[in-house]
């Protein structure tokens, strides 16, 4: 069993050059989610870099230029939590849509790692430390997807 619990193989990315993209909007949430993400990285043997956006709507952009430049997959970071507003709405969807775009277009995989939630308590118990750690799910979602890639040819 791993550190993140029974459910979360850690599978050998040996040979992975893999970009985490995290948000720094939501810091207080986001970084949780980027410890989660890179631990299970360093457990799985991958090369990373970590990466910062400004917001979770500039999330694809930032991924789709460090795919360009070589990176084998993202693991994409951040939190939307609902407001007064339908800003919420608006980012939640748009960065869904966008890093899919992105994931398409490049062939390259672009792990979700966006928690999506109506209240902060919510986002806090999904990116703390240990079993059901989002940005650990998400880092071990883009390695399986980068390494079935690979298999494919």
């Amino acid at each position: 069993m791993s550190e993140f619990g029974p459910a979360l193989e850690v599978r050998d990315a040996t040979g992975l050059n893999l970009a985490v993209v995290r948000s720094r909007y939501n810091e207080h949430i986001t970084s949780g989610l980027a410890a989660g993400a890179v631990g299970y990285l360093d457990q799985a043997g991958a090369i990373y870099r970590v990466y910062e956006a400004p917001g979770t709507f500039e999330l694809p952009l930032v991924s789709q230029k460090v795919l360009d430049a070589g990176h084998d997959g993202v693991v994409a970071l951040g939190a939307v939590i609902d407001g007064e507003t339908d800003h919420y709405e608006h980012v939640a969807h748009r960065a869904s849509e966008g890093l899919m775009r992105v994931m398409l277009d490049t062939g390259k995989p672009v792990a979700f790692g966006v928690l999506t939630v109506r209240q902060e308590k919510h986002a806090l118990v999904r990116s703390q430390a240990g079993p059901g750690n989002k940005g650990a799910e998400a880092a071990a979602a883009v390695v399986e997807t980068a390494l079935l890639l690979r298999d494919l040819g």
